[in-house]
Formats: structure tokens, C-alpha cells, sequence
């Protein structure tokens, strides 16, 4: 791996607490009905190309991005993998965005994140 490619731990931390920050801001804001969050970037863009919502598709790529670094030290993040599997959920028997939203911000809210829920099926 080249030495360019490594992120310093600290560095590390930084990016994963302003990816957490980001988050439950635009959870909180999906939550009370804006759309992107979880969403396709090509459907929800307008008419010049711009995405609808850019820190939701900012925090998309930063989730990827934070993903790979994570993986390069043979570790996991269960904040962003939850986040994006979220992101990959799509189908008419899927619920909204808001619901998601809601979901997700009580199980982070109550510690739940990277634990299986004791239910079988789906945690919304």
C-alpha cells in the first residue's frame, strides 16, 4: 500500500466524527420529510445536474471513502456500514426515507448500531 494511501489515526477519528456529526444532521432532517438522504443522486437532481440535497450526497461519498480506509486496516465502522445499507434499500415494499430516518436515529440514540436486533426481520 503506499504511504500516500494511509490516514493517520487521529485523522481517522476526525473523519469519522464529522462523518457521525453529518449524519444525525441529515437525519434529523430526513426525519421531518426532506428526501435524498437514502436516495438515488440521479433521481432527486434538478434540471442543471445538481444534486437536491449535496450534503447528503457529500455524506454518501464520505461514508464510501470512510468505508474503504476502514476496511484497508482490516477494521469496521458499524455507523457507516449501517448507513449505507441503508442507502442500498430500495423497492415499493420499503418504507420512506422518513421512516428509515426515524429508525435509525433510535437506534443510535439507544447504543443499538452494529448490534442484530433480537427480532427477526427488518429494525423499521
Amino acid at each position: 500500500m503506499d504511504q500516500r494511501d494511509t490516514v493517520e489515526p487521529n485523522q481517522m477519528e476526525t473523519l469519522i466524527q464529522a462523518f457521525g456529526d453529518q449524519l444525525l444532521a441529515c437525519l434529523d432532517e430526513c426525519a421531518r420529510g426532506r428526501k435524498g438522504l437514502f436516495g438515488d443522486v440521479e433521481l432527486l437532481s434538478d434540471e442543471t445536474g445538481q444534486s437536491a440535497w449535496p450534503e447528503a450526497a457529500r455524506l454518501r461519498e464520505l461514508g464510501l471513502a470512510l468505508q474503504g480506509l476502514v476496511a484497508q486496516q482490516e477494521e469496521r465502522n458499524a455507523l457507516v456500514d449501517e448507513f449505507l445499507d441503508l442507502c442500498s434499500i430500495h423497492g415499493e415494499s420499503n418504507p420512506g426515507e422518513r421512516k428509515l430516518a426515524r429508525a435509525f436515529l433510535e437506534r443510535i440514540e439507544r447504543g443499538d448500531v452494529g448490534v442484530q436486533p433480537e427480532e427477526k426481520g427488518r429494525p423499521w
